[in-house]
């Protein structure tokens, strides 16, 4: 099993990784099939079902889906384009995407939010058609946004989760397992293995400066959330308070008042700035998702602002060893809220970051995989439920506390020996079980939970 690093971290825009992101990107891929096609097209039509209709307007999945039909990908996305791309189709009810004619789409028409149908694959279901002059469909596809960016047909869905059809990787860990036992006899750590297969796949140029842009864009986003004021759109009025705390946090050292546990308002803070920004439809990086994009970086923040003798040569096996076990978390359960609930975005999100800064700490591979576990046993059963479909309540304080519990998780697997009761797979199956078992209202509906009694609107 191999998933590049470069999945599990992908630079994007907000709100989230699943229904802003994966539906521009499925957008992509059907004008790329009609390009591919002998028919002679001349319109489109979308349908967005399940958690998709259900918080689509909260997560922009509307926009995005507009955005794609006309040629937008959320990697070299430009926000004054698509705001003029946005108004220009509202008004001539027209796509122009690259490669194929001009296509009737008139989004108030052509695109449905169907809150009856669930299609049979994933909670995030959504079907694109193309049109003949006449109207009638002469070509169509079911998309699912599978979580973290990562877009799925009806046919690839079915094959199964292991779909990589590339050449064997030198190690083809699928299981926390089998990672420690690959790293026993190899003698080396969770993050040479990961370069390893990596590099098996491509040059290590490309692979070294694609790790050097995953953290600027991180960072980047920090000190824009850091920096920005204001409230959030989405009616919610909620306010940035990042920066403001951020602020306080410096006065407060400058007089020599810090407490010892104000290094937790570092971290959540540093967390909260990414999400206000994601919130905001800024630029992330999803970490496994949108919605968890605020907990590595926070992590790693912390670790390189706040940790005596971090060094940022070490950044790369933060982020190799992180995606290591974000694969693990994708391909034995999910990365989804929509399927498995917030324990699969901020849980996996902690295990990841709690795994990278035990490495970069000097932990074993054993202490590594013990962090990892930690984390998410202490995020099994949490839901999903954004207060009107936003990811703003309680989502940006979430990562902040997914930070912090990365942090101690951390900690506490280095106080060992790398043995402990619960080993991280058992913890990854039984989070996919509690995701299986959870009601639908609790998975990114925001039918149940904070979004039914928390006043809205």
């Amino acid at each position: 099993m191999f998933l590049s690093v470069f999945e599990m971290f992908k630079v994007g825009i907000g709100p989230s990784s699943s229904h802003t992101m994966g539906p521009m990107v499925a957008a992509a891929r059907f004008l790329a099939a009609m390009r591919a096609s002998d028919y002679s097209f001349r319109g489109l039509r979308a349908s967005l079902h399940g958690s998709l209709a259900f918080t689509g307007h909260g997560h922009a999945t509307d926009r995005a889906v507009i955005l794609g039909l006309a040629g937008f990908a959320p990697d070299s996305y430009d926000a004054e384009k698509a705001e003029a791309a946005l108004a220009r189709i509202a008004e001539t009810k027209r796509v122009t995407p690259e490669g194929l004619p001009e296509l009737t789409f008139d989004p108030k028409t052509d695109l449905v939010f169907d809150y009856d149908e669930s299609l049979p694959g994933h909670a995030n279901g959504m079907r694109l058609a193309a049109t003949d002059a006449q109207g009638d469909v002469l070509f169509q596809e079911v998309y699912y946004s599978v979580g973290g960016g990562f877009v799925l047909t009806e046919a690839e869905l079915a094959e199964g989760r292991d779909t990589d059809q590339g050449p064997p990787v030198p190690y083809p860990f699928k299981t926390g397992e089998e990672m420690l036992g690959m790293a026993r006899a190899s003698g080396l750590s969770v993050a040479q293995m990961k370069r390893a297969n990596e590099l098996s796949r491509g040059p290590r140029a490309k692979l070294d400066q694609g790790l050097t842009r995953i953290w600027e864009v991180m960072e980047g986003c920090i000190d824009r959330g850091l920096a920005g004021d204001g409230r959030l759109p989405g009616g919610l009025e909620v306010r940035r308070r990042a920066g403001a705390i951020r602020e306080a946090l410096e006065a407060e050292r400058g007089m020599n008042l810090t407490a010892p546990h104000t290094i937790n308002d570092w971290i959540s803070t540093y967390a909260m700035a990414v999400n206000e920004e994601n919130a905001a439809g800024g630029q992330v990086v999803t970490a496994p998702t949108n919605g968890a994009a605020g907990v590595v970086p926070a992590t790693i923040r912390y670790w390189l602002d706040h940790v005596p003798g971090a060094s940022r040569e070490r950044l790369p096996d933060f982020l190799l060893t992180a995606a290591a076990i974000g694969g693990l978390v994708k391909y034995n359960a999910s990365i989804s809220g929509a399927e498995a609930g917030c324990q699969a975005e901020v849980g996996a999100a902690a295990a990841m970051a709690a795994a990278g800064l035990c490495a970069v700490l000097g932990g074993t591979p054993e202490q590594v995989e013990n962090a990892a576990e930690i984390a998410l046993e202490h995020h099994l059963g949490m839901t999903c439920d954004p207060v009107k479909g936003l990811v703003q309540v309680p989502c940006i304080e979430r990562n902040g506390l997914g930070a912090i519990k990365a942090v101690s998780a951390a900690s506490l697997s280095l106080r060992g020996d790398g043995q402990h009761l619960v080993p991280l797979d058992a913890c990854i199956e039984t989070m996919r079980q509690v995701g299986a078992d959870m009601s639908e209202k609790y998975k990114e509906t925001s039918l149940g939970g904070l979004a039914v009694n928390v006043p809205n609107c």
